[in-house]
């Protein structure tokens, strides 16, 4: 029997020790209770980094399956060797590669965002494609550990400056986007929800 408790705890001392970021527990608690609640069945996750989220939400439920994509390779393995250790692999396909480079033809109830923060935008479009008809897309981070609320001037580094503004206007896109309708949640470090109408 895999203790799923203390390979997650392992994973989490992993990630802090390496300077990898996974999800906060109130992102995960929120992303794990809305593929319950709303009876996801396939996840396409973009960034996978060790594979936290993804294991976090195949867990949610036996039927749950998920494709992540991740460009380090060391992430990558490091993600390879935790599925497997929580016996997933027929659940998790992990798919080592560059999301731009990644042309997929399946149909996913749910995409969840949470790579690159500057290529926000640029991803969800792009992958829109593969969402099913009345699917969701989720974004982590909006909050970007509170620097999106700030004044610009007050962010010190110019390139800190320029990915909050990418941020902000990735939040401007979602608010327009008529083909979606987007909530935002002060959950975690900031997650968007955009269910297609």
């Amino acid at each position: 029997m895999v203790d799923s408790h203390r390979l997650l705890k392992e994973m989490k001392e992993y990630a802090e020790s390496e300077n990898v970021p996974i999800m906060m527990d109130e992102g995960i608690n929120f992303l794990t209770n809305f593929i319950l609640k709303k009876h996801v069945k396939s996840v396409l996750e973009i960034g996978t980094a060790i594979g936290y989220s993804a294991i976090q939400m195949a867990l949610v439920d036996p039927n749950v399956v998920v494709t992540t994509i991740e460009r380090d390779e060391v992430r990558y393995l490091e993600a390879l060797k935790n599925v497997k250790a929580f016996g997933l692999e027929d659940r998790i396909t992990l798919i080592y590669n560059d999301a731009f480079d990644v042309s997929l033809s399946d149909k996913f109830d749910m995409i969840f965002i949470d790579a690159a923060k500057a290529q926000n935008k640029k991803l969800f479009e792009m992958f829109e494609k593969n969402l099913e008809k009345n699917g969701f897309i989720i974004t982590d981070n909006l909050k970007f550990h509170g620097l999106v609320s700030k004044k610009e001037e007050e962010i010190k580094s110019r390139n800190l400056r320029g990915l909050v503004r990418k941020i902000k206007d990735y939040i401007e896109f979602l608010k327009t986007n008529t083909k979606y309708e987007t909530e935002f949640f002060d959950v975690g470090d900031g997650i968007s929800v955009s269910t297609k109408k």
